[in-house]
């Protein structure tokens, strides 16, 4: 199972659109994820219509229109794995403890919020990812995606893209 995971997309505030990559990405993807901040539901449509399988959640900059449409925590199981989405997770000091405790169960996290790419595994082994933005760059040297795929249950090939 192919995943694209994205995040902090901020259209048409920080871009008038998802960068071409990415969208070649989307049409590849058996699932794409969207840990928040969307900013405008038109994103939000035009990925239900063109990806095979859309899982998101809302961020604090994404209105009452993307609320009522989409959970602040997303949580599904994909190929065995047992996922959730959530956008913010707070300071980088204690997340992983802190994400393990507060997703009891759950084998990957992916978040947002921080636009700051994240790839770490806590010690209870919840695997956490943060795929930056493909939109707003912020502090970053680059604006980013990450891909991965899911086989029988596990979470392999995660790839940080730059764009």
């Amino acid at each position: 199972m192919r995943l694209v995971l994205i995040s902090d997309t901020h259209l048409p505030v920080r871009a008038k659109k998802l960068p071409e990559p990415v969208w070649e990405a989307v049409e590849r993807a058996d699932v794409v994820i969207h840990a928040g901040d969307w900013v405008s539901a038109g994103l939000l449509d035009e990925l239900e219509a063109r990806a095979a399988r859309l899982i998101g959640c809302w961020g604090n900059n994404d209105g009452p229109e993307l609320r009522a449409r989409l959970p602040e925590v997303a949580r599904v199981t994909l190929d065995g794995l047992s996922v959730a989405v959530v956008h913010e997770t707070g300071s980088a000091k204690g997340r992983e403890a802190r994400c393990e405790a507060a997703y009891p169960g759950v084998e990957l996290l992916v978040f947002g919020h921080s636009h700051i790419p994240w790839d770490t595994t806590s010690p209870g082994g919840l695997r956490l990812l943060n795929p930056g933005s493909p939109t707003d760059r912020r502090k970053q040297p680059y604006c980013t995606y990450q891909t991965a795929t899911i086989t029988a249950g596990r979470l392999e090939d995660v790839a940080l893209h730059n764009l």
